[in-house]
């Protein structure tokens, strides 16, 4: 049975990019926009850990870490804007098993929440880390990319990349989603980073086999096409 996450946000974005990156890891996910909600929801649905926020409506991120903690020791990770000592301390004080500080990285997020979940007993079911096409293997762990029987020397965000793209076969992700979950929200280049990396795995990839392709979705993104059989 896969892990429940509730993330109490406001910032749609922020809440929107965590969802995508949590299930696409095999987590649960329910959202709450506020305090109150978020109260309301974690008592609807006992999730197995909380990301919260602290700057948030109706009721901070300290008032529901409160009325949390009186009836739960659920794990809570909290994240925020602000970055001083007190508040981490406070935070931590307060019931907290984590902090977080924006703007992060996903995969920060992602250590974080596995480690606290360790902490308390829970066993994270993980996705495959290996994709294997025709003529093509894609391995995260030992980050190698063999094509047709021979290893091709790739750099790290490239693999994340093709990985990404060929973990959702035949879906169509435009440039800035792209730039969103592989580089991460707070990243400040344009969509000509997403096109520069498309082409260079093109330069390894293009001719190798006719049952799966990268291709361009114009005036959209791109695809990592696999072919009916």
């Amino acid at each position: 049975m896969a892990i429940t996450v509730l993330i109490v946000e406001d910032d749609k974005n922020i809440a929107e990019l965590l969802q995508m990156y949590l299930e696409k890891e095999g987590y649960a996910v329910a959202l709450a926009a506020d305090g109150g909600q978020g109260v309301s929801k974690f008592r609807a649905i006992k999730p197995d850990l909380v990301l919260l926020d602290l700057m948030l409506p109706v009721m901070d991120g300290w008032g529901v870490c409160k009325a949390i903690r009186a009836e739960s020791q659920v794990p809570i990770i909290m994240l925020t804007a602000k970055g001083e000592t007190a508040d981490k301390v406070a935070g931590l004080k307060g019931g907290a098993d984590d902090y977080i500080t924006k703007p992060f990285e996903m995969k920060e997020v992602l250590a974080r929440i596995e480690a606290v979940l360790r902490r308390t007993g829970n066993v994270v079911e993980k996705k495959p880390n290996k994709l294997v096409f025709d003529k093509l293997i894609i391995d995260m762990d030992a980050f190698e990319l063999t094509v047709d029987g021979k290893k091709v020397d790739t750099p790290p965000k490239e693999m994340e990349l093709l990985f990404h793209l060929a973990s959702a076969p035949n879906r169509v992700y435009t440039r800035n989603q792209l730039l969103d979950e592989v580089w991460g929200f707070d990243y400040f280049g344009d969509s000509r980073t997403v096109d520069v990396h498309v082409k260079r795995l093109r330069e390894k990839l293009e001719g190798v086999s006719d049952k799966w392709s990268l291709k361009t979705v114009w005036g959209v993104g791109y695809k990592f096409e696999v072919t009916e059989e």
